[in-house]
């Protein structure tokens, strides 16, 4: 890569090629050197932008939450469905079907620092709890859903779906992460929140396998 004269860019070049060898090879094994081969960038233009291997992982964390936040937030605004509850599925399965959100999780989960898993939660939490909450509020006005405490019902459904049943944090084989889909499908259904069918689960599954 040549000299750009278009810093943002750069910095996006770099961040999706080091998320690829990260989710490819693991955070350890990737070097420095492998980024900036794949790049043909020099160690200058790379260190200009990032002063170590890790600085670019929390940019690569960080470009995840947004590209989930921001997908989010555009299939709400795209999806059609004749209520809240449908709306909610349809989205689901369309994240679960989403290649480069697996990539980002991959590299999250290759690199098992308690710093960078903690502020991924932090980032769900604070960004992606909020935007489902107001869903499940507007099930709950047209009498799709019936949940209670529909703030913490949404932060309880991501911390499980992302964190607990991820197979990648623990190690887990495909029968063992469909286990636990279903047992959070069968919890969420007596929270009121049932946005976890089964079509769904056999994506996520396949995803994380």
């Amino acid at each position: 890569m040549g000299r750009n004269k278009y810093p943002e860019q750069t910095v996006e070049k770099i961040i999706i090629t080091a998320a690829r060898l990260f989710s490819e090879k693991g955070y350890e094994q990737t070097s420095i050197q492998d980024i900036l081969d794949a790049l043909k960038l020099s160690k200058g233009g790379l260190y200009h932008h990032f002063k170590s291997k890790e600085e670019i992982l929390e940019a690569v964390i960080q470009k995840r939450a947004q590209y989930v936040f921001d997908s989010f937030h555009e299939l709400i605004r795209n999806t059609k469905a004749e209520n809240a509850k449908e709306k909610l599925k349809k989205i689901l399965l369309q994240l679960a079907d989403d290649s480069e959100t697996h990539m980002f999780d991959k590299v999250l989960s290759s690199q098992a620092n308690p710093y960078f898993v903690v502020g991924s939660m932090q980032s769900s939490m604070q960004q992606d709890a909020p935007t489902l909450c107001e869903l499940i509020e507007e099930g709950i006005r047209d009498g799709s859903l019936q949940t209670t405490q529909p703030a913490l019902c949404s932060e309880v459904f991501l911390m499980l779906l992302n964190y607990w049943a991820n197979p990648a944090l623990f190690g887990r084989n495909c029968a063992e992460t469909k286990e636990r889909l279903n047992y959070l499908q069968f919890v969420m259904r007596q929270l009121g929140l049932d946005i976890l069918d089964d079509n769904i689960i056999a994506s996520l599954a396949e995803a994380y396998g």
